[in-house]
């Protein structure tokens, strides 16, 4: 598990039983021990257990899985090898030692649990945040619950291998195999192998892949790659601190294609991992929008123009807006065939005011933090008759929509998507509209 944070009560030695009552919203078991709260990882509700204490807190503490005493239905044997597992799945056993890749919270939970468990936490962050009691759909799954992620980011062990952070530490894990990966990556990262001391300033390296099986290999943080030797094509690429890219072998971009759409993703543009489920969240924005030939419309952190280029074809006007650089340029060879497309480079805070009263509808992707104040300021101020939010975080979506809720719009519907299986990650989609105005 994680070194210890200074200023943490370290008891490994101190072992305790008890039942998990719940899991929190980052997938974590919680139960209670002498009246305080203990977290423990890797476990599930209903479950006895025993676990070490690592930190005690006054109202609370965090222990380390030992032993399931009574296992949950729903624990599975976990695909990965390098997840904390207990062994065998039905029974007791003991935990594995080492630590454990902090990739995936929720392998050891059946999938259908898994899907139920974020349906869940989407409807308890609304509730706890926002004060919205509202009936949460049934989170859409995804069609490969493994396998599943176009895009891996790498850090380097001492030794130059590739792996991940251990959960809740800085020590990088070493990786021989990852089941959340696309097949092509998954062949293909275990034979890098690099020369750490040659790239000091590495921060790390990420794979792409597109629907054409190309590859793009990023070095992020270093001035320059060194020469990788492996036995499938791929194109080279470093990341400046900038965003542009140094294009070393190929091409600095891959092409993922969405819906017979092929999309041009270069190395440091935002694209959702789960290409399957992109498609999905295409067809939920457009029918939460559901356009008209005259309206105009706006796409807000747009990336590179994934949403605008579905909803071009029935909207009068789509304007996006977009900060990063590579983005807007993928934006623009992606879209380049609509004459009612226009994209702003800016941040949205910066653009949104300028644009008050000049579109009927908009649809919204921020970042894991959210929107900033102002933004949300801009689109009550402009009246819009419906918004779509798209968020990755349901605790940031739910900050948001109490504010949205409080100027005067209602939600209509809340759908939860299953964009990172395995992970306590979800995706959702969340329509709004006027309270005071007919909709479009």
């Amino acid at each position: 598990m994680a070194n210890p944070r200074v200023g943490r009560v370290v008891m490994d030695d101190t072992t305790i039983e008890l039942t998990i009552a719940a899991l929190t919203h980052a997938g974590e078991g919680v139960g209670r021990h002498e009246g305080r709260a203990v977290f423990v990882p890797f476990a599930l509700p209903g479950e006895t257990v025993r676990a070490a204490l690592v930190e005690a807190k006054k109202g609370y503490a965090r222990a380390r899985l030992l032993e399931v005493l009574a296992a949950a239905p729903e624990r599975v044997a976990p695909r990965c090898p390098h997840h904390f597992a207990i062994e065998p799945p039905a029974g007791p056993g003991r935990a594995r030692p080492g630590l454990a890749c902090g990739g995936c919270q929720l392998q050891h939970l059946s999938y259908a649990g898994q899907l139920a468990f974020k349906q869940q936490m989407v409807r308890e962050q609304l509730q706890r945040i926002a004060g919205l009691d509202l009936a949460v759909r049934p989170t859409l799954r995804s069609p490969n619950p493994y396998y599943y992620r176009n895009h891996a980011q790498f850090s380097l062990t001492p030794a130059g291998q590739l792996g991940l952070r251990a959960a809740q530490s800085h020590h990088v894990v070493p990786i021989r195999e990852c089941p959340q990966i696309e097949p092509i990556l998954g062949a293909l990262f275990p034979r890098v192998v690099l020369e750490a001391e040659a790239l000091p300033e590495l921060e790390r390296l990420s794979l792409r892949a597109g629907s054409d099986d190309d590859v793009l290999m990023v070095f992020e943080g270093a001035s320059e790659a060194p020469e990788v030797a492996v036995d499938l094509p791929v194109s080279v690429a470093v990341l400046r601190e900038d965003g542009s890219a140094l294009t070393l072998a190929g091409r600095d971009y891959v092409l993922v294609e969405v819906r017979g759409r092929p999309f041009r993703v270069s190395a440091g543009s935002f694209f959702q991992v789960n290409t399957p489920l992109a498609e999905v969240l295409v067809a939920l924005v457009s029918e939460g929008l559901a356009p008209t030939g005259g309206q105009t419309v706006l796409d807000l952190y747009c990336g590179v123009g994934l949403f605008t280029a579905f909803i071009a074809p029935a909207a009068g006007r789509v304007i996006g807006v977009e900060a990063f650089g590579p983005a807007v340029a993928d934006a623009a060879a992606n879209l380049d065939e609509f004459d009612n497309v226009e994209i702003y480079e800016a941040e949205v805070e910066a653009v949104l005011p300028q644009l008050a009263g000049r579109f009927d509808a908009a649809v919204l992707d921020p970042p894991r933090a959210g929107c900033a104040p102002a933004v949300l300021d801009a689109l009550l101020a402009a009246r819009a008759s419906r918004l779509v939010y798209v968020s990755c975080d349901a605790a940031t979506l739910a900050r948001d929509l109490k504010r949205l809720a409080a100027g005067g719009y209602g939600v209509d519907w809340v759908q939860p998507v299953d964009m990172f299986p395995q992970t306590h990650h979800v995706e959702c989609v969340v329509r709004l509209s006027r309270i005071d105005q007919t909709e479009i």
